[in-house]
């Protein structure tokens, strides 16, 4: 992205959003003067994003850790709530480690002696249904090594706890059968408990978990003297008389200088969940009231609990503005590290040559109908404040029925590009896709492209309102009525870019992508 796009406002502050997309349940971790942070990724493909930061709020995305979601043959169509559930990342005996949970197959980990690889296959740590959200802790103080998780009840029948294991050094497997080491049922207001990371400090043990649900949740904190019990609980974060709904889920860091801070999500609908930076310090007891004594030694966050909009940046040495990459010229037909494909890759999706342009192969299928099927679109996520996303389409196609466009996907959908007709002519096409429709149908009547290429534009305004227009040689035209960008159910939506052709055999021809481009707008 430009630099509009990032969170450093240039005068020592930072605003939040610090990551203004679907950078969904993050985890962070510092190693030496280097902050690493990793999110869910659910069905898509490389998944486990892997960003990095000097200062914690200007990052950077430099690869993935899974490129292909096992069990392969489930994820060669589109998972969108499955797959990939909240993340964490450690450190532990020089290589980094990253346990997530799998909510139809269980608990797995990946690791690598360096951050961009190489990483290995993933393992599966315990199996099961509805096992989510697992944090590993390797405690320094008794060479022990736990686990805990979280539940999801559409798989299990059971939500609201976290379990706990003592958990093999290497990481390969478990050695109990587990414990409920928090059962939330039991204090009174709390439900949804899940997301826990887990931690070590001043001879407790620490779990930051949140409750009250992805939109209207608050983040809690509880701490034990045993891993197993039992804990005390306090609520940490909440959205108080702020505009920051449901804060909560994320990740404890401390830089080298000692500072603390914790990073968090947001839930704002078709922007999926974006990244909150807040500040963060420990209770001394400080005063004569009895309240402030109970308060001693937990963890403030925020502003006295409630989020920060704008706030004094880190401790650390000065970066310049930056934010993950969304723009693209394809060099070699190669995309960048922020383009996901919406299910484990085919070869052949995409072809490298000697020039600049992503050339994708018009994949036949007999799901045409509806781009929501299709594991073949490569997607990167819609950016969270207003913005131009523009692209040059050639379609090269000759087999009627093949098409190619730009799409703005969630449980509904919208797309613009071109499609041949069975009169060997190329046209411009705008359809759309209700979340109910089992099939899409016309935006806009289409319009004759005999140059059989196109300019193509969603101006992205506010509410992730989507205005399509084109430009097929003779200027600007808007195509179609306003579109409102929809998320999956755990997903925000995706920019996409696809092609196919009609189910059949025989190569259907290609599509040449070139001059992506996303822009920020007043």
């Amino acid at each position: 992205m430009t630099r509009d796009f990032s969170a450093n406002l240039g005068d020592g502050t930072y605003r939040n959003p610090v990551l203004d997309a679907d950078w969904s349940d993050p985890d962070v971790l510092r190693v030496g003067d280097d902050f690493y942070l990793t999110a869910s990724s659910f069905g898509r493909a490389p998944g486990l994003p892997l960003l990095h930061s000097r200062d914690l709020v200007n990052w950077t995305l430099v690869g993935h850790a899974l490129e292909r979601l096992e069990p392969a043959e489930e994820f060669a169509r589109p998972r969108h709530d499955r797959g990939v559930w909240a993340p964490s990342l450690r450190r532990h005996d020089e290589r980094f480690w990253i346990f997530w949970g799998d909510p139809d197959h269980g608990v797995f980990q990946v690791n690598a002696p360096e951050i961009r690889g190489p990483w290995t296959r993933p393992h599966l740590v315990k199996k099961g249904k509805g096992l989510i959200d697992a944090c590993p802790l390797w405690d320094e103080e008794s060479g022990e090594a736990y686990l805990v998780h979280a539940w999801a009840k559409s798989r299990s029948g059971v939500k609201n706890r976290l379990t706990g294991h003592r958990m093999r050094p290497d990481g390969t497997g478990l050695l109990d059968e587990g414990k409920v080491i928090v059962d939330a049922d039991r204090i009174p207001g709390w439900f949804t408990l899940e997301g826990p990371k887990l931690y070590r400090h001043d001879g407790w043990f620490w779990i930051f978990a949140p409750a009250g649900g992805v939109e209207t949740g608050w983040q809690g904190v509880f701490r034990s003297r045993g891993f197993f019990g039992p804990y005390e609980e306090r609520i940490v974060l909440e959205q108080g008389d702020t505009q920051v709904n449901g804060p909560h889920q994320g990740a404890w860091v401390r830089t080298a200088s000692g500072e603390d801070w914790f990073l968090h999500f947001q839930s704002r609908g078709p922007y999926g969940r974006v990244v909150h930076l807040q500040p963060m310090r420990w209770a001394d007891g400080g005063g004569t009231d009895a309240d402030a004594a109970a308060e001693a030694g937990w963890p403030v966050l925020g502003d006295a609990g409630t989020p920060v909009a704008v706030h004094r940046k880190p401790d650390l040495p000065r970066q310049p503005p930056h934010a993950p990459a969304t723009d693209d010229d394809f060099p070699g037909g190669r995309f960048g590290r922020q383009w996901q494909w919406t299910a484990n890759p085919q070869d052949g999706w995409a072809t490298q040559h000697s020039a600049d342009g992503l050339r994708l192969t018009c994949v036949r299928t007999a799901d045409a109908h509806d781009l929501r099927l299709l594991p073949n679109v490569l997607t990167q996520r819609l950016p969270g404040i207003a913005a131009t996303v523009e692209v040059e389409l050639a379609l090269t196609g000759e087999e009627p029925g093949a098409r190619a466009g730009l799409a703005v996907l969630g449980d509904a959908y919208g797309w613009i590009g071109l499609e041949r007709g069975s009169d060997g002519a190329v046209r411009l096409v705008h359809r759309f896709a209700e979340p109910v429709a089992e099939r899409e149908r016309d935006a806009a009547h289409p319009r004759p492209a005999p140059r059989g290429r196109a300019r193509l534009r969603i101006d992205i305004g506010a509410g992730a309102r989507c205005r399509f227009s084109c430009d097929l040689g003779d200027g600007p035209l808007p195509s179609g009525p306003v579109f409102a960008a929809t998320p999956w159910r755990w997903v925000g939506a995706l920019l996409g870019l696809f092609a196919l052709a009609p189910d059949g055999t025989g190569h259907a021809g290609a599509a040449t992508f070139t001059h992506f481009r996303v822009t920020a707008t007043p």
